[in-house]
């Protein structure tokens, strides 16, 4: 009998001894994303580039010991004030770094807890300045509002369009930011804008396409939240609305494309990826991507019920490996020698070349336009924009 307890005892020792080891042997990267809420869908969809980064590449080598990288994954529900619940968790999780948030939002909220702890994040595609420029510890592999906003503004003029209803959500940091920058761009070409807000919660959407249409505006530009904007292109098509309806890199989604088949819209984005076939770097990852989500049927419910690749997953894949090469650069899992290693980490990713400027953006100077195909129910690449080929 004492033998045998004697046995369980060394036993219950034994795996003790092995779970400390596999801690020991343990870097965290944080995943600050919401999965629920008006973001829900694009943020899931975030999460799904980071898990298929992390299946690729699940060990880092840091200071010539092999560590093993466990997500810690946190849904910051779409919200300012859930997002700093969700940040101040990951603090006490222990994260060497975190990745997100899908909205700029949740990433300014989650900023101010990060930095009080001193633990970097790199934003995937949250776009307002104010994320890095109001926090010193949160750097972005994504471009910014204030190129987006000018993209579309000149693609809209572009295409013959000369008064532009610009419609946003009250409040919101993203979509209020790139109407901002768009209707700077626009007037500067010299184009009109009516601008418009909704109040959070709005589900009908009538009385603004009426405002548009009886205004003479001929482009409609409303960077939301895709529940708000699936509703907006619904309406739209219902009341007629035969001109082009654009926003930024949030609409670039599922949600979009099934709100818009077979409808008699037109519908444009901007977004951070496009697939090109002469990119070998994009060809592999969207081979291995389809893959990987068509084998795991709980991830192809994560990305809208289908394989088609988001940018933002591309660029959520690209984020996890800066943040692995920032681990390696530091030789540490502690917060403050990543933190002061990222500023000189470069990374050539899926979504091109990868190097942080003096406030921790990203220099990045493209963007792709898309079209939602209403027949095939998918995106149809459009054009390529660069800052050199925008209007003076």
């Amino acid at each position: 009998m004492k033998k045998l307890a004697a046995l369980v005892l060394a036993i219950v020792l034994a795996l003790s001894c092995l779970t400390f080891a596999s801690a020991e042997d343990t870097v965290k990267i944080g995943v600050f994303e919401p999965s629920s809420g008006d973001n829900g869908a694009g943020g899931k969809q975030e999460v799904l580039g980071i898990e298929y980064a992390n299946s690729l590449t699940p060990t880092v080598e840091i200071g010539g010991k092999t560590y093993n990288v466990e997500l810690v994954i946190v849904d910051n529900q779409s919200a300012t004030d859930k997002a700093v619940t969700a940040a101040q968790s990951l603090v006490s999780s222990g994260v060497s770094i975190v990745l997100g948030s899908y909205g700029s939002g949740a990433s300014m909220a989650g900023g101010d807890v990060f930095a009080a702890a001193e633990v970097p994040a790199i934003g995937v595609s949250c776009t307002n300045p104010n994320v890095t420029l109001l926090c010193d510890y949160y750097w972005r592999v994504c471009f910014l509002d204030p190129f987006q906003g000018s993209v579309m503004a000149n693609f809209a003029y572009d295409k013959g369009c000369k008064k532009a209803y610009v419609l946003s959500m009250l409040g919101e940091d993203y979509g209020n930011g790139l109407a901002h920058y768009f209707v700077e761009a626009f007037k500067a070409l010299g184009g009109e804008v009516v601008e418009d807000t909704f109040p959070e919660g709005t589900s009908d959407f009538s009385a603004y396409l009426n405002n548009a249409a009886n205004a003479g505006c001929d482009v409609i530009f409303s960077p939301c939240a895709t529940t708000y904007a699936s509703l907006i292109i619904d309406q739209a098509a219902s009341q007629g609305i035969t001109f082009p309806i654009m926003a930024g890199d949030t609409w670039e989604s599922s949600v979009i494309l099934d709100a818009a088949k077979g409808k008699d819209v037109d519908v444009y984005v901007s977004t951070f990826f496009a697939e090109d076939e002469t990119n070998a770097a994009a060809v592999e990852f969207v081979s291995g991507f389809k893959a990987w989500l068509n084998a795991n049927p709980d991830k192809l419910t994560n990305n809208g019920g289908n394989d088609i690749v988001a940018a933002v997953s591309v660029l959520g894949f690209d984020a996890y490996n800066v943040a692995i090469e920032a681990l390696k650069a530091a030789g540490s899992t502690e917060p403050a020698a990543v933190a002061a290693a990222l500023p000189s980490v470069t990374y050539t990713g899926v979504t091109g070349a990868i190097s942080f400027d003096e406030n921790g953006d990203a220099n990045k100077d493209m963007a792709y336009i898309k079209k939602a195909n209403t027949e095939t129910g998918e995106f149809d690449f459009e054009k390529t924009q660069s800052v050199a080929g925008l209007a003076e």
